[in-house]
């Protein structure tokens, strides 16, 4: 399928030229961090790490390294994000929200929800190769509850695949019973059939709710449940009914009201660049009075801005 990013592979690709353009920009009095940041947003992921290798074998140092040494804030945050390969990203992304004090549940959420089965899969073998630990294990011992067996669930990364047509109607009733129709909510059937089924027989089951209920689900979920749950069943949900109309969703939100989360801006922006930016532009558009574009371009600054408008990769005004 032709990649739906903004940031394609440079075609007359050169890491040594790229690696001794890093070099100078950060060599001597002052860093010149505009070209530091149009090199690097105008190549894949795969060509930075070839980058990288030819960095070290030119001056015998390490690039991130040195990068981290001139830059600062949030732009150096986003530089490195951009510089690390996108499972080690996710590897580190979530050891940080478990490790940290407190634990990061949006990142959980964030990551777990959208992720294909496949990718979920090599999460967990590089987790532990990384931390010669186990990502359900340490998820186990910092959730609780119906959370902690959501986040279980779709770590196993087994959801069947296609569309189950005859239980469409029973999984919609099953669901209606376990919720709306009942005086307090059956959180388990909702953990269990949300966590397992594909996107695609979801979006039918929606359907089937819909017509039973007069609910879409996302209302259910949000009059049934609360909490760390509840973002952990609607992000599932908007993720089997579009991921990129999710992450349009979750940099809206990001950026709205009084001050950003950054974290989630570079998370969301680097992560996507090479896979759906252009449909997340699409979406944003749509549902929003805004495009993504200037919503950015009003809410960052500096380089950090500068970044991520290459990464943005155009206005849909």
């Amino acid at each position: 399928s032709a990649s739906r990013g903004t940031v394609k592979p440079s075609l007359n690709f050169n890491a040594t030229t790229d690696a001794e353009v890093l070099y100078k920009a950060m060599k001597g009095l002052g860093t010149n961090e505009d070209a530091i940041l149009e090199l690097l947003t105008a190549r894949s992921n795969a060509q930075r790490q070839d980058i990288k290798i030819a960095y070290k074998t030119l001056f015998g140092k390490d690039l991130v390294d040195n990068l981290k040494g001139e830059l600062g804030g949030k732009f150096e945050t986003l530089i490195v994000a951009l510089m690390t390969p996108p499972i080690a990203y996710d590897v580190t992304s979530l050891r940080n929200a478990i490790k940290g004090a407190g634990t990061d549940e949006k990142v959980l959420v964030e990551i777990l929800a959208s992720r294909t089965p496949q990718q979920v899969k090599e999460i967990v073998a590089a987790y532990r190769k990384e931390y010669d630990d186990d990502l359900e294990e340490d998820i186990s011992g910092d959730t609780s509850g119906h959370f902690k067996r959501l986040l279980v669930i779709l770590l196993q990364a087994n959801r069947q695949q296609g569309i189950q047509q005859e239980t469409i109607e029973t999984d919609a009733q099953v669901l209606f019973k376990a919720g709306e129709q009942k005086f307090g909510t059956d959180e388990q059937t909702f953990v269990t059939i949300l966590g397992n089924r594909s996107a695609e027989h979801l979006k039918k089951v929606f359907d089937a709710y819909m017509k039973l209920s007069g609910y879409e689900m996302e209302e259910s979920i949000k009059r049934e449940t609360s909490g760390s749950l509840e973002d952990l069943l609607l992000a599932v949900v908007k993720c089997a009914r579009s991921v990129p109309a999710y992450f349009a969703e979750t940099l809206y939100y990001a950026m709205k009201g009084a001050g950003t989360d950054d974290n989630t801006l570079i998370r969301v922006m680097v992560s996507r660049s090479e896979i759906d930016m252009l449909d997340i532009r699409a979406d944003f558009r749509r549902m929003f009075a805004c495009s993504l574009f200037s919503m950015i371009k009003g809410d960052t600054g500096g380089d950090f801005r500068k970044a991520l408008l290459l990464l943005c990769g155009g206005d849909d005004a």
